[in-house]
């Protein structure tokens, strides 16, 4: 009993480390965004793209009502897994500093420094009483200096480079088949595809273009572009992924805050 005790207060306590170096706290934010529908980064050799999975629970729901994809500034596009609300102040936070790095210094803010910045309002909240650490897990993607950027943040506040990569449910599985299919020669199109491919991959009944978010950043106009719904069904025809209107029904496996 005294060491179940001890475990418990290390769990509530998210300014302590446990014995073995451990913060409970921020390993259940990690529980939390994996219970997040997934989103998906690919970087291209032209670009970058970020997808995301955003069935709603009931056909009574808007579907634009669920926000997984954002723009953060012209060049800069996020996607989320996990807690919405929490996703939705890192990712005002990060409009501001993308504004303020405008303002101050007449220039797009660069991916990676927009991304440590993010992290490190993270990681404060990681070592601060009467907080709890942000519950979600973002991917900033776009283009700095020419060159096509893809990044990851944790709820720990550490910032993860990647080529491709997949966050939220089922990260395992999409991960694996991002390994064997991406190419760093593929264009954007092609990594779309691939993109659409690996969220396919999670969701046996197929995919509608209500149901996900794709957007894209072009290296040749550093413009963030959401994918319209014809432009999704067309890429999800393509790959013959497309639902069929039979099966495309409610999905109660959707995490409540994702």
């Amino acid at each position: 009993m005294q060491g179940q005790a001890q475990q418990q207060a290390y769990d509530r306590g998210i300014t302590i480390f446990s014995p073995d170096g451990r913060l409970y706290q921020v390993e259940y934010a990690r529980e939390a965004v994996k219970r997040g529908t997934a989103s998906i980064g690919v970087r291209a050799e032209d670009g970058v793209v970020l997808a995301a999975d955003k069935r709603s629970r009931s056909r009574l729901m808007e579907a634009s009502s669920v926000e997984k994809i954002h723009k953060a500034d012209d060049h800069v596009g996020i996607a989320s897994a996990g807690h919405v609300a929490d996703a939705r102040q890192l990712i005002d936070f990060a409009r501001q500093r993308a504004q303020v790095n405008r303002l101050r210094y007449g220039e797009p803010i660069g991916i990676e420094a927009l991304t440590k910045e993010v992290t490190d309002h993270i990681q404060q909240y990681t070592q601060i009483g009467g907080a709890r650490p942000f519950g979600v897990a973002l991917l900033l993607g776009g283009i700095e200096e020419g060159e096509p950027r893809l990044f990851e943040t944790d709820p720990s506040g550490t910032p993860y480079e990647w080529k491709a990569v997949s966050i939220g449910a089922n990260r395992g599985e999409v991960r694996d088949l991002l390994e064997e299919k991406y190419s760093e020669e593929m264009s954007l199109d092609d990594a779309v595809d691939l993109a659409l491919e690996a969220l396919g991959e999670v969701n046996e009944e197929g995919l509608t273009p209500e149901g996900i978010g794709v957007a894209t950043v072009s290296v040749d106009d550093e413009q963030f572009h959401e994918l319209s719904d014809e432009e999704l069904e067309s890429h999800l025809t393509d790959k013959d992924l497309l639902a069929d209107e039979d099966e495309a029904g409610d999905d109660e496996s959707a995490a409540d805050d994702e």
